[in-house]
């Protein structure tokens, strides 16, 4: 009978408010409601105009004028590090990104939420990310770590005594945790991820070659050609055309960068990265090891998209390392199977403060 009610309540609730996960990233925002999927996988950067105080464009479209505003102009990231850095771009990004994913399905009450957020933030970080997808318009806000939502997405067995490893490699974080029993037994969190290796490009550019170039540029460079092991050596080598400023003559000019340009350069934080892995590894229960020996280690995450980087990992670490099937994709997903049932899932949730608000 219970289950009953339970499951009438579930489908009244749902024709009165949307459920949306959302995954908050330093480079990207990725935006799913249930019953539609994942709807948006915009760039987490914000166009405001100073004078006015208004925004001019969000995602895409504020990323295509980063580097190319005028003065009054302003493209802002407003999250450094996979928290929030701007309180206020954050609140205008998730308003403006809730507002059209629920567009063509607005309902009467506002929608609730799950949001992943990077492990081993502090309750302040938590709180500012709450408090922001409620000034956003949420009802009741959920916040479950990253890898947890990354590893309930890939569909490994999170509530089981069995160990499983996953390593999500975003924007502005890399976070390692390894899980069992519906909690993370170990876990770190090291800011070597997408945006550190577009620095790293970049300054290793700029001491080469005596160049500037810009953050989308340096991105391109590492999507086109980026690799974190040698191509094979009956393989040509890879190469792009790069247009910057020479430091020296103030002039543009044109380079010609290669694929070990691009290995080198990244090579120190690849390693930090590693090292992390490791430390990880050599802290983890005997029994829980055992199980990430024999099933493996799991990338999810844009970082994971890095050519040779699994096959590096493997060699590196002696384990088996997986790739996600759409591993972009894996926290998102995650946070909307956690919509489907958040009673069964409450206990993985970092925080309850809002929904008992909401109950007393």
């Amino acid at each position: 009978m219970f289950k009953i009610l339970k499951n009438l309540w579930e489908r009244f609730r749902q024709i009165l408010s949307n459920d949306i996960g959302i995954d908050l990233g330093t480079a990207n925002t990725l935006v799913y409601i249930r019953g539609k999927g994942l709807v948006i996988n915009e760039p987490s950067i914000v166009a405001l105009n100073k004078k006015t105080g208004q925004v001019v464009a969000v995602g895409a479209q504020a990323k295509e004028m980063l580097g190319r505003t005028p003065a009054h102009i302003e493209a802002i990231k407003p999250l450094i590090d996979g928290v929030i850095s701007d309180f206020e771009v954050a609140e205008e990004m998730l308003t403006y990104l809730m507002g059209r994913a629920q567009k063509d399905s607005k309902k009467l009450l506002g929608p609730r939420v799950v949001i992943g957020v990077p492990s081993n933030i502090t309750n302040v970080q938590i709180r500012a990310v709450r408090d922001a997808a409620r000034n956003a318009g949420a009802r009741n806000v959920y916040i479950i770590e990253e890898t947890m939502a990354a590893a309930i997405g890939i569909k490994l067995p999170v509530y089981k005594p069995i160990g499983s490893m996953v390593i999500d490699i975003g924007g502005g974080t890399c976070d390692i945790a390894v899980i069992s029993l519906g909690g993370i037994v170990k876990s770190k969190n090291v800011h070597v991820a997408g945006v550190k290796l577009d620095e790293d490009i970049i300054t290793y550019i700029r001491s080469k070659f005596k160049v500037l170039i810009g953050e989308k540029t340096a991105e391109d460079l590492k999507i086109a050609i980026g690799s974190a092991i040698p191509l094979p050596s009956d393989a040509e080598s890879v190469e792009s055309q790069v247009r910057g400023r020479d430091l020296i003559t103030g002039l543009p000019r044109e380079i010609t960068v290669t694929d070990n340009d691009v290995r080198e350069a990244i090579a120190h934080s690849v390693d930090t990265l590693i090292d992390a892995i490791k430390e990880v590894l050599e802290t983890t229960p005997p029994e829980v090891l055992a199980d990430v020996m024999e099933r493996g280690v799991y990338l999810v995450g844009g970082g994971a998209l890095i050519r040779g980087l699994p096959e590096l990992l493997e060699e590196e670490l002696k384990i088996p390392v997986h790739v996600a099937n759409d591993p972009l994709t894996a926290v998102v997903r995650g946070a909307g199977m956690i919509l489907e049932d958040v009673d069964s899932h409450s206990d993985i949730l970092v925080d309850h403060e809002d929904e008992l608000q909401h109950k007393n």
